[in-house]
């Protein structure tokens, strides 16, 4: 142990920042009959995130998987199928569906990790306690650095989220949210993405646009 955080992840990767050309996205189980049972967040908030999660990764290029359990096998559609958002924000992003509670026992979707060559895994999942502490634990094991981010995912009790969180920091898996990850990945204002990760922030945080609106009132130009 060292200040209390587990050794499973060597100290630097607490450092490193993501990068687009480092970083790889799973999105675990974000299906409508699934999210029914979500109460630590409110239902358009959790939709809210996981979209915009799903954009920052199209605006920067993360290859994405989409997983997801049940949907496509004959009585077995209690999940229900995926969010639409995602395939439409995502068109070209990979999905697998499974059997394995936790998807890292899938071989296809440990394969699609290998394939993208990437060390740094962003994770978001329904639920957190299950469909994103699984995975996220059984990666950091494999040696990748996980991105667990919360608030793109939900469970049915704020106590077991907790647990969930604590679970996995001491597994050595970063706990983050969105905005996180994509500020991280952004890093600079002068980069071209610059307007479209505004865009983004506007789309998906309210009080973005409402920053904006009180400088130019004010006679502050805000330009990107």
């Amino acid at each position: 142990m060292t200040n209390g955080i587990n050794s499973a992840l060597p100290h630097s990767a607490y450092h490193e920042p993501l990068t687009p050309d480092q970083a790889a996205m799973l999105l675990i189980d974000h299906q409508t009959g699934l999210m029914l049972g979500c109460q630590t967040l409110d239902m358009q908030t959790l939709r809210n995130n996981v979209v915009g999660l799903a954009k920052v990764a199209k605006l920067f290029k993360i290859p994405t998987l989409l997983t997801f359990g049940g949907a496509n096998r004959p009585g077995k559609g209690v999940n229900g199928p995926l969010m639409p958002e995602l395939p439409s924000v995502l068109p070209d992003a990979q999905s697998i569906d499974r059997v394995t509670i936790n998807a890292w026992n899938d071989s296809n979707v440990v394969e699609w990790v290998k394939q993208t060559g990437r060390k740094k895994l962003i994770m978001a999942g329904i639920s957190t306690d299950v469909c994103l502490a699984y995975p996220a634990i059984a990666a950091v094991a494999d040696g990748y650095d996980v991105y667990a981010v919360i608030d793109a995912s939900g469970t049915w009790d704020k106590t077991v989220e907790m647990c969930a969180m604590l679970r996995m920091q001491q597994a050595g898996v970063i706990i983050c949210n969105w905005v996180l990850i994509a500020a991280e990945l952004q890093k600079d204002w002068t980069a071209p993405s610059a307007k479209d990760y505004a865009d983004i922030f506007g789309q998906h945080l309210a009080f973005f646009n409402f920053l904006v609106d009180n400088l130019e009132a004010n006679g502050v130009k805000v330009g990107m």
